[in-house]
């Protein structure tokens, strides 16, 4: 498996990914287009843009087939990065891509002197949190949103030194 830096020629691929890999909790939450439209089962290629245009990096998972991953990082100023987006296909999952690419973005958070990442779960989603859990991660607060039929679990892991500065500003463009 190879990871690479996405571009925006990328954005409908990405899209795609996003969407496929993240339904199956759409149906297990209960979540439609019309209470939750911004779900990543509901990716589109220009929601990717956005996030690019913004200064989200994104990286793809590939093997031989083609892509079977992907994961944003973004910073977010005073040592804070955060990890979203991470999704991988059914058929890949729980083949390590996913810890892949988590570990993937800490380097690229070290390299941009960060010391700390940050993700948001679906609060009831106590699976992936334990899964995060697995990787490091620790459950920070849970939040409650008017937009959201769900609340937010903010979860964050240390991320250790690494060389330098220059290997992040590669790795995102």
């Amino acid at each position: 498996m190879n990871i690479r830096a996405a571009s925006p020629q990328d954005a409908s691929t990405l899209a795609q990914l996003i969407s496929a890999a993240n339904r199956d909790v759409a149906t297990q939450f209960g979540l439609t287009v019309e209470n939750c439209p911004k779900h990543p089962s509901f990716c589109s290629a220009d929601w990717v843009l956005a996030d690019m245009a913004r200064g989200a990096c994104y990286f793809l998972a590939e093997v031989d087939s083609g892509p079977i991953g992907c994961v944003a990082f973004e910073t977010a100023g005073a040592g804070l990065a955060y990890l979203n987006r991470l999704s991988v296909l059914p058929a890949q999952q729980r083949q390590g891509v996913g810890a892949q690419l988590v570990q993937h973005v800490l380097q690229v958070a070290s390299a941009a002197a960060c010391q700390r990442v940050s993700i948001g779960v679906i609060a009831q989603h106590i699976a992936l949190q334990h899964w995060y859990g697995q990787l490091g991660f620790v459950t920070a607060e849970t939040q409650d949103f008017a937009h959201l039929p769900f609340s937010v679990t903010y979860m964050h892991c240390g991320v250790p030194p690494y060389v330098t500065r220059q290997n992040a500003r590669r790795a995102c463009h």
